[in-house]
């Protein structure tokens, strides 16, 4: 069971001339998470979110809660272990939703993710996300936008 999709596009010219992959995380319930994290994540979902999100390779590690060299150690094994798994589902999870409100803009998305809020008490979506409660607020206010509930 995978949580996210990639898709590969013809371009008009030559038959060879392929578009880029792209990397579309998708919402998955809760218990997918689970079972997907105790089977461990491939790192090249970490790439692709990293990349995705504009986000630092030590940002990343950050999120994840693991030390950046820790997770080199983790990219040459080529899987994370059951907690950075779980974290990075979670966050795949969240970036889907994000890029449901912002409408496929990974760009709003990540810029959304530095501005500080007043909701979340005038800090930014992304350093709250080194908590899971955290990703459960930004969460809320991600539904809040999309329903269109200010505060």
């Amino acid at each position: 069971m995978a949580t996210a999709s990639a898709r590969t596009t013809r371009r008009p010219g030559p038959p060879s001339t392929l578009e880029v992959v792209t990397y579309q995380p998708r919402q998955v319930s809760g218990l997918a998470i689970i079972e997907q994290a105790r089977q461990g994540v491939t790192t090249q979902q970490v790439d692709q979110l990293t990349k995705l999100l504009q986000v630092s390779f030590k940002e990343m590690a950050a999120l994840l809660q693991l030390a950046e060299r820790t997770l080199h150690r983790f990219r040459s094994e080529g899987q994370l272990d059951q907690q950075a798994s779980e974290r990075l589902l979670l966050l795949e999870n969240l970036t889907a939703h994000g890029l449901l409100v912002f409408d496929g803009r990974s760009d709003a998305l990540a810029d959304w993710l530095r501005y500080p809020l007043r909701e979340l008490g005038k800090q930014p979506p992304l350093a709250l996300l080194a908590t899971i409660s955290g990703f459960g607020l930004v969460d809320d206010v991600l539904t809040r936008i999309e329903y269109g509930v200010y505060s």
